[in-house]
Parts: C-alpha cells; sequence; structure tokens
C-alpha cells in the first residue's frame, strides 16, 4: 500500500510538471542596451530586440509597457509561432527628454507562462555644441 502510494504520488507530481511547462515560453537574447552618447536633436535611436518563442504554443505579446515616453516598444501584434523568433524594436526619443544619463525601463506582457519580461535601455543624452569659428579681425 505504502508502495502504491508512493507511485501514485510521483505521477501526479510528473503530470503536474508537464503541464505547468506546456504553453509559449518567451525568452529575451538581451535583457539590456546601451545607447552611448546619443545627441539630442539628432533623431531616434533604435535597437532591434530578438525575441523567441521557446515554448510549445503560440506566443500573443500583447503589450509593451515603458516607463517613460521617451520610449517605445514596437510589437508584431499577431502570434508568434512555437520556435520562431521575431524582434521587437525599441526606439528612444532623445528629443523627449532631458539632457544626462537615462535609465529607462521596458515590460513584455504575453501569454507566456514565464511571465513579464523586463529590457532596459541607458546611455547619455548629449546637448550638441554650437562650434563657432573665431576670426581675428584687422583694423586699419
Amino acid at each position: 500500500m505504502k508502495r502504491l502510494l508512493t507511485l501514485l504520488l510521483a505521477l501526479l507530481t510528473l503530470t503536474a510538471t508537464a503541464q505547468s511547462e506546456s504553453g509559449a515560453r518567451i525568452r529575451l537574447h538581451a535583457t539590456s542596451h546601451n545607447f552611448g552618447d546619443t545627441p539630442r536633436r539628432g533623431g531616434d535611436v533604435h535597437f532591434p530586440l530578438e525575441v523567441t518563442n521557446e515554448g510549445n504554443a503560440p506566443l500573443i505579446i500583447t503589450r509593451v509597457v515603458t516607463s517613460c515616453s521617451c520610449v517605445k516598444g514596437n510589437f508584431p501584434k499577431g502570434p508568434i509561432a512555437a520556435g520562431e523568433t521575431t524582434t521587437i524594436d525599441i526606439v528612444y526619443q532623445p528629443q523627449k527628454s532631458n539632457a544626462g544619463v537615462f535609465n529607462k525601463v521596458i515590460q513584455i506582457h504575453s501569454n507566456a507562462v514565464n511571465g513579464r519580461q523586463v529590457f532596459t535601455v541607458q546611455g547619455n543624452a548629449v546637448e550638441e555644441r554650437i562650434k563657432v569659428k573665431r576670426q581675428k579681425v584687422k583694423i586699419k
């Protein structure tokens, strides 16, 4: 009887483990990106964040939430098949933030069994200095 209960408990544990592992599983190919020195008036800068569905069901990215209006995440609206890789276009808009060092957080929400993923971007938004050429003027 004891052996039967142990066997039954082991079988239930294996079944529960197998069920919890099924579904979409998201994997980010990077957890952060450094844009370095970025001119504030130089236009938007982009980083293509690769995302893979390592699960056995279609992955659906439902939303991308950023910590600042100066960062956007453009993501595919359709399902990503099991084993497929896609790209989320991370866009930093330096003209919308103050000059100086920045560190922003991007949360990627989906139907994945491993939950929400977090990606960060950092860098330094710099003001471009106007170069003035000095000339010597001779007075007669």
